[in-house]
């Protein structure tokens, strides 16, 4: 590997890396998992993965589910 080469390497390796420092402050990611379900992470330690179908009726029921929670708030805890 020449000094070019290596010059350029480093620039994608530096690239790379502040992409996944930026990802690492806040957002949400989806990805399609190895058994072809949608998994989305940053909610928490470890992504929510569901079939198609089911993100489906989960978005369906996504007014449902906000009534709920206005709800019970009082009875509902905040995570920070």
């Amino acid at each position: 590997m020449n000094e070019a080469e290596m010059q350029a390497e480093l620039e994608r390796l530096r690239a790379e890396n502040a992409q996944l420092k930026n990802k690492d402050k806040g957002g949400l990611t989806l990805k399609v998992s190895e058994k072809g379900a949608v998994s989305l992470y940053g909610m928490g330690r470890f992504p929510v993965t569901l079939y198609k179908e089911q993100w489906l009726r989960v978005l369906a029921s996504a007014p449902e589910i906000e009534a709920f929670i206005h709800e019970n708030e009082s009875r509902l805890k905040t995570k920070e």
